[in-house]
């Protein structure tokens, strides 16, 4: 027997894997307290009520009818043992028949200790009215909204575990794999009013304070109170993640985000995070509950892909790096990108590879390739190998001069100052403002490149120019991209789209291979905060022989890194 696993599910944000529908009052509960049903779209009541997962509060006993499980379960009749009883047109159980109209049934002991069940949802709100969406209103403010997203992974795993049925028609599909600790790492919901401690179902401990969305939680719906995480929160994101697999506690994790984002965090945690461990990374395009649900089996199929230790080598070491694993794939971070909001809709850029190997609907998990590129334990930017500060450029009274960044807080954690604020230029034909390529003229690059240098932060710039060298069409611009590299600001470049082609050398840009303009952004992120800002030139639009020189070599460092992560 597989042993039984040890996993950290990791909340991330935004997360549609980790949220529902709106729970809608049913019209059992309206015609119970004398409302107007919910009607459809013909005005007519509709057939059945959604069953929404819930907690029995008492025993109950219920009479299923005999072969109502499948419409072909009568056809085998002779297969079948007796049923427990019968039970006549006056709802009266009997172990005998007494009438012909009587229905054979079994009897069924429900427990509060069974779990969730599937149950009509009869809550309304305050005023007595029916819940319609998630908000008392359209546009509720967030005090008067309730929360569609979990405030950790316990719930949707429990859902999971409780409702899901696998390929052998069993449930228990997490349980029977992996004991789960809950961590509330960036999570998409939260407890507006705080949470005593006794009621936490996370791994941490003390009573939670009132929590503020935006900064606690991040979640996308209602729309019109969606708060995405900004760009500190992914020190935070390092910080937790690098901890809970430095603890030596679980034999890989899971992290959970929304579809749009998890293939820059995957491959962020691909660059930073140092473990052996495995990192599967999931999301999904239809919420927990919602007919056809791609998520649940996603994270089934990652809790199979860790069991199977197929990502280890020889050492126990984890040789295929932060993985996304989407409709039994499993594509390699570096490459994954979303493609369109349905279940399937990931694809691997590049064009040389990406997707590693694959999960067969019976839980066979196989290993298709294995990725040249460095990651987690091996990367050259990984938090364990960054520096304690390094230095970036700031402009004062028409000035450039060097300052400190630190990188790394005093107990080592990642600094939230250290986040580099990065760019990305999408560079098309006919850019040039005018006739005569004027750098004079193009005012928003201008505008951008002063921003950045007003910061006294790390920053850098992506083009994301002709495929395939990643080339831009306007002189004007490319001697402004000039003045910012030799102004102290990393620039990289990569082609349009998802490129199968290798953004070439240039004498002052990066090359950033074929990489998509997302992901060469995080790559520069990283190298800046290994090797800190370029050196500056006396005059960034006519530099030295000798600037040029200094230029080249440190940005020989950064390209080492491109060409292999």
């Amino acid at each position: 027997m597989s042993k039984k696993l040890r996993i950290a599910h990791l909340a991330g944000p935004t997360a549609t894997i980790q949220n529902t529908p709106p729970l809608v009052t049913s019209n059992k509960a309206r015609r119970q307290h004398d409302l107007s049903p919910r009607l459809d779209a013909h005005g007519e009541p509709p057939r059945f009520d959604a069953l929404r997962a819930q907690r029995l509060a008492a025993p109950a006993k219920v009479y299923v009818e005999q072969f109502s499980a499948h419409p072909l379960e009568r056809d085998a009749a002779d297969l079948y043992g007796p049923p427990d009883g019968f039970v006549g047109p006056d709802g009266h159980f009997a172990k005998e028949r007494r009438s012909e109209a009587d229905k054979a049934v079994y009897e069924i002991e429900l427990s509060p200790e069974d779990g969730l069940y599937p149950l009509p949802y009869m809550a309304r709100q305050a005023d007595g009215s029916p819940w319609e969406e998630e908000g008392v209103a359209p546009l509720s403010p967030r005090a008067k909204a309730r929360q569609g997203f979990f405030p950790d992974g316990s719930r949707s795993f429990e859902e999971i575990d409780r409702l899901g049925v696998g390929y052998d028609g069993l449930a228990g599909l997490i349980s029977s794999l992996a004991d789960v600790d809950f961590h509330r790492v960036m999570p998409p919901g939260g407890h507006l009013n705080g949470l005593p401690a006794k009621d936490r179902s996370d791994v941490g401990t003390g009573d939670i304070p009132p929590e503020q969305s935006g900064r606690d939680f991040f979640p996308y719906k209602p729309y019109h109170l969606g708060s995405p995480p900004p760009r500190p929160a992914l020190a935070r994101v390092t910080n937790r993640v690098q901890a809970v697999m430095s603890s030596e506690q679980y034999d890989g994790a899971i992290w959970t985000q929304g579809s749009p984002n998890i293939e820059e965090t995957s491959y962020w945690f691909n660059l930073l995070i140092d473990t052996t461990k495995p990192i599967a990374c999931n999301a999904a395009q239809r919420p927990q509950g919602q007919l056809s649900a791609d998520g649940p089996h996603n994270i089934v199929d990652s809790l199979r892909y860790i069991q199977s230790d197929v990502w280890a080598d020889a050492q126990g070491r984890n040789r295929l790096g932060t993985m996304l694993i989407q409709e039994q794939q499993f594509f390699a971070a570096r490459e994954v990108a979303k493609a369109d909001a349905r279940p399937g809709g990931y694809v691997a850029t590049g064009g040389h590879g990406g997707i590693l190997g694959q999960i067969s609907h019976s839980g066979r998990v196989v290993v298709t390739y294995l990725p040249a590129y460095k990651h987690t334990w091996m990367s050259d930017v990984r938090m364990t190998l960054l520096p304690a500060s390094v230095t970036a450029v700031q402009m004062s009274n028409g000035v450039l001069n060097r300052v400190s960044i630190p990188i790394k807080t005093p107990d080592g954690e990642l600094s939230e100052q250290a986040i580099p604020v990065v760019s990305i230029v999408k560079d098309g034909g006919y850019c040039g403002i005018d006739w005569g390529e004027d750098p004079g003229l193009e005012y928003d690059l201008q505008a951008s490149i002063d921003h950045k240098l007003s910061l006294g932060l790390l920053t850098g710039f992506v083009i994301e120019g002709l495929v395939p060298y990643g080339n831009m069409t306007s002189t004007a611009r490319l001697k402004l991209i000039q003045k910012a590299v030799f102004s102290g600001i990393p620039v990289a470049r990569v082609g349009r789209g998802a490129p199968e082609g290798f953004a070439d050398l240039h004498p002052f840009i990066i090359a950033g291979s074929n990489l998509t303009a997302t992901k060469a952004r995080l790559l520069l992120m990283a190298c800046l905060m290994k090797f800190g800002s370029y050196p500056i030139a006396g005059n960034p639009m006519m530099p030295t022989s000798e600037e040029r020189q200094a230029l080249a070599q440190a940005m020989a460092a950064y390209q080492a890194v491109f060409e292999t992560h």
